[in-house]
């Protein structure tokens, strides 16, 4: 019998409609709701600091053919067959980010930002070694060391603050208690802290206590890429990032490195360490991303990121609101809601009422639990990468220090204004 043949006696219409069915025909249940996500983002302002919008190219790659492809290990040394054109791709989104940050090594391979993380607690320290981060409510993330994290269950995390009268690292007294504890490693960098980074401060700090530097630049690392701030991969032992935010990728982590005696550790903890197959199709979207920052473009996007968090920031302080240490070098800010006698939920929701998104974070010396806080986290990536620059930021900031001091007189009237003016901006 011919292959002819047999495919025609065995070929029925599953494969066909499996391979050509669209989503709006296959599952009209999510495809409705893919339509009403995409009004949404359409029609809202989105100041949620850790959320960005990739371009059409990124998304593309994230439903590439890559999605069907599974690998374990790393270009030349593979688990799987079928990986050649694989390893070309890892190789290049490696060569680009290397490129990109002045490294000599980069992992690409990390789900998450907090994944790259617990790679690097992995690879650099043993259970229980001591570790010197950055307090939660101080703008630290959870991944450096917090109780309720994997991070906080197996290490001794100790953690340093804030001067109480700027909102500032307090660096005397990191160095201070990093003499105490002697940890094996510090980290730099959080979800929720507003400005540049001291990176000679903290490098000098490490090395007088021989620890570890961990800078996670996850919240900047659009900035860094744009020339904007410092590149902490020329200070720190290891950098990690996410690859969205600031960065405007897809979503994933990277590990960044320039120390060869590193390199084998940092490895084997991501796979098979913390992690099995990376996803391929995140991947290419990674490398399509990170592409796309090294054209000159990227450059001029994060700087008017800065502008844009610069003059959002003003422009609450302005309007009457408490904006955590007077204003912001990075993307994000925080707005001190104590004075207001009003919780983050709430004033989260009241923004939300008029079409902006936002979240509730905790702020320095916060009295309220992480389920409600006293403050608002806002971020700027998402809005400049529509196109909106500095007035649109001040007219943005003006709406929020309304709506939230009580000066609206119709909330609907503010939603029709602020849909009008995210529905003006470009979107798929």
């Amino acid at each position: 019998m011919s292959p002819n043949n047999l495919r025609t006696e065995r070929m029925d219409d599953t494969a066909s409609v499996y391979f050509r069915t669209p989503l709006s025909s296959a599952d009209p249940d999510v495809a409705a709701l893919v339509a009403s996500e995409r009004n949404r983002q359409h029609q809202h302002i989105e100041l949620i600091a850790s959320e960005n919008v990739v371009s059409r190219a990124v998304m593309e790659a994230q439903g590439s053919i890559f999605s069907n492809k599974t690998v374990e290990g790393y270009p030349g040394a593979r688990y799987h067959g079928g990986a050649e054109i694989a390893d070309a791709l890892e190789t290049l989104g490696s060569q680009r980010a290397c490129k990109l940050f002045n490294a000599a090594e980069v992992n690409l391979q990390p789900h998450s930002g907090s994944q790259a993380n617990l790679a690097v607690f992995s690879a650099l320290l043993e259970p229980f070694d001591s570790v010197l981060a950055l307090d939660l409510k101080s703008g630290g993330h959870l991944s450096h060391g917090a109780k309720a994290n994997i991070s906080g269950k197996l290490f001794t995390i100790h953690t340093y603050g804030l001067r109480p009268d700027s909102g500032f690292i307090d660096l005397d007294k990191l160095a201070d208690m990093a003499r105490a504890n002697r940890p094996k490693l510090i980290i730099a960098g959080g979800s929720s802290y507003p400005r540049a980074l001291d990176l000679k401060a903290f490098r000098q700090i490490a090395d007088d206590v021989g620890a570890y530097l961990l800078v996670d630049m996850a919240h900047f690392a659009g900035l860094v890429a744009g020339g904007v701030l410092d590149n902490p991969v020329e200070f720190a032992d290891v950098v990690t990032t996410t690859t969205y935010k600031s960065l405007r990728g897809a979503r994933g982590g990277m590990i960044l490195w320039n120390r060869d005696d590193l390199s084998r550790s940092l490895r084997s903890a991501v796979f098979p360490g913390v992690q099995g197959s990376p996803l391929l199709n995140m991947l290419a979207a990674k490398t399509v991303g990170l592409g796309e920052a090294l054209q000159p473009s990227f450059r001029q996007y994060a700087e008017q990121v800065q502008r844009n968090a610069r003059a959002l920031a003003g422009q609450l302080s302005a309007d009457g609101l408490s904006v955590v240490t007077g204003g912001t070098d990075t993307p994000l800010m925080l707005v001190d809601l104590m004075n207001l006698d009003m919780d983050g939920q709430t004033a989260s929701d009241k923004l939300a009422a008029i079409g902006i998104t936002c979240n509730k974070n905790l702020i320095p010396n916060d009295s309220r639990s992480p389920a409600t806080t006293s403050g608002l986290r806002l971020g700027v990536s998402a809005m400049t990468s529509r196109g909106m620059v500095e007035a649109d930021a001040r007219q943005i900031g003006s709406w929020i220090a309304d709506c939230l001091l009580g000066r609206t007189v119709s909330p609907q009237a503010v939603r029709r204004d602020v849909k009008a003016m995210a529905s003006g901006f470009d979107f798929y």
